[in-house]
């Protein structure tokens, strides 16, 4: 009346080695990887908005420290263009802040004195674009 059942249960418990498995420091390089690169596109949109040179050596840094962290693939570079308003950069400077400060959360707990420098720097200055652009 009933079928046997011919596959394994969904509820027993994985084999160990089903999958692969990546220890603390593997998963906040991916981490702090992903970070860095969403900081580095609003970066590069900031770049279009309001060209800086100052924007375009934060860019460079970003990318290189991206690069390392995932074994020398390069990031993926964004290419906006958009109309200036005011607003919009500030958001875009208070996104880019929050995104370093959680960069620089994840760098200080992996101990990569690099990223934690370049990410306190970049918090401190879209702390004060978004000032200058406030104002």
């Amino acid at each position: 009346m009933y079928e046997p059942i011919r596959a394994k249960s969904v509820h027993t418990m994985a084999d160990p080695g089903d999958f692969p498995h990546r220890s603390r420091e593997e998963e906040l390089d991916i981490q702090l990887a992903g970070h860095l690169a969403a900081l580095l596109a609003v970066t590069d949109e900031l770049r279009a908005l309001a060209p800086d040179p100052a924007l375009d050596a934060a860019a460079e840094r970003l990318a290189a420290q991206v690069a390392r962290l995932r074994g020398g693939l390069l990031p993926v570079r964004s290419a906006v263009a958009a109309a200036i308003h005011e607003p919009h950069l500030s958001a875009l400077h208070q996104r880019a802040h929050a995104l370093a400060g959680r960069a620089l959360v994840v760098a200080a707990s992996r101990a990569d004195t690099g990223a934690a420098i370049l990410a306190a720097r970049r918090m401190e200055a879209h702390a004060q674009a978004t000032e200058l652009v406030g104002a």
